[in-house]
């Protein structure tokens, strides 16, 4: 079976990998916000506009096509929202949202000026399958215009949000630049998703330390007012907003392990030493076959994961094992890859620990190896 890129997928990879090198900035520190020369060309390449639906100005594609996309921001370390923008929001939106949530939701984000994110884990569970956080569904409460200073009493008000969450999210990406999270959360019927507004009353943000310097918050809500994405009572709406946000760190991790070997590879090929190519000694030579390995299980694990997530197969599998390669093998391989660049693999102004700290932000994320070795052996089923 031929798991290669199709013809739309190789231009997708193509034309980002041609943006990313020409616009990303390596000494970008994100901080608040991120590199904006770098997503502003992505916009303007069409690549922000993968998902949206036609109607939308989009190309109605799916999550092999972003994962395409995710892999090469991960080949450059690129500090850009993709991953929780297109993969956990507007994918899922385009996916699973209502027309008028579609239209709504999704406008702006094409050319970068709309950004959308997701909250899915909680204190001490990563991406759970049932949140601890529960939703209620609010009566409708109608408020006299006079309320308003408005004398003509006749007219009257809805309250916003139908539903109101109340919980602690952890680890939601750029809370503070989305205009909207998505939030997983258990109703009486079931598991749902909610879209949130994170500067909503009942809405308290608090920063948290990321490895890369990127924005994340933590979500304390009270009693905030939300609204149901799309009709599915049935909780498929939040299984595909953990797949495709899985899928989507997939992609980014199997593109940033390639990127490091590809930096080392290139450093032990020109650099010299006792007349030599560093490339030429046995020991170095076994040492980055070692990493060239493990990047390609983590990358074969994780197109398998993509595929069939992407042609409607049961992916839960190929999910757990590729998360597990992922979590437990590439840290590892780029500690290898700054042994091998020796004192500048520790240099701050060397691009190696953009990808060293994204691979960490990502293990995290996913809950770690442990976390995902007990899911592959069935104990989160």
């Amino acid at each position: 079976m031929d798991f290669g890129q199709d013809e739309i997928a190789r231009a997708i990879s193509g034309l980002a990998g041609d943006v990313l090198r020409a616009e990303c900035d390596p000494t970008a520190s994100p901080g608040d916000g991120f590199d904006e020369g770098a997503w502003a060309a992505l916009a303007k390449a069409g690549l922000l506009s993968l998902v949206l639906p036609a109607d939308l100005d989009g190309d109605g594609l799916g999550i092999g096509e972003v994962a395409a996309l995710l892999t090469e921001v991960g080949r450059r370390a690129a500090a850009v929202p993709a991953l929780p923008a297109l993969a956990l929001g507007a994918l899922t939106v385009a996916q699973h949202g209502t027309a008028e949530q579609r239209a709504a939701l999704l406008p702006g984000v094409g050319d970068g000026t709309t950004l959308l994110t997701a909250a899915l884990s909680e204190p001490g569970a990563p991406l759970p399958e049932t949140p601890a956080t529960p939703a209620t569904a609010a009566p409708a409460i109608l408020m006299r215009s006079g309320d308003h200073d408005d004398h003509d009493a006749s007219r009257s008000t809805q309250s916003s949000g139908p539903w109101r969450l109340t919980g602690t999210k952890t680890s939601v990406p750029y809370a503070t630049r989305a205009h909207h999270v998505l939030v997983t959360a258990t109703t009486p019927d079931g598991v749902g998703v909610f879209v949130l507004d994170p500067h909503a009353e009942g809405v308290t943000l608090t920063a948290t330390p990321t490895s890369t310097g990127a924005a994340e918050h933590t979500l304390t809500l009270a009693d905030a007012p939300a609204e149901r994405l799309g009709t599915d009572t049935t909780g498929g709406t939040a299984a595909a907003l953990r797949a495709n946000g899985v899928a989507g760190a997939l992609a980014f991790g199997s593109g940033a392990l390639a990127g490091a070997l590809e930096l080392t590879t290139e450093h032990l090929r020109t650099r010299h030493q006792f007349g030599k190519p560093l490339a030429t000694f046995q020991a170095v030579a076994q040492q980055i076959a070692d990493v060239y390995i493990a990047a390609r299980t983590v990358e074969l694990t994780a197109t398998s994961a993509i595929w069939r997530l992407a042609t409607g197969r049961d992916a839960t599998e190929d999910i757990d094992i590729a998360t597990y390669w992922l979590t437990s093998e590439t840290l590892p391989a780029v500690r290898t890859c700054h042994h091998l660049h020796g004192g500048l693999g520790v240099d701050v102004t060397y691009p190696l620990h953009r990808y060293y700290a994204t691979l960490k932000d990502l293990a995290r994320f996913l809950g770690g190896a442990g976390h995902r070795l007990d899911a592959l052996a069935g104990k989160e089923r």
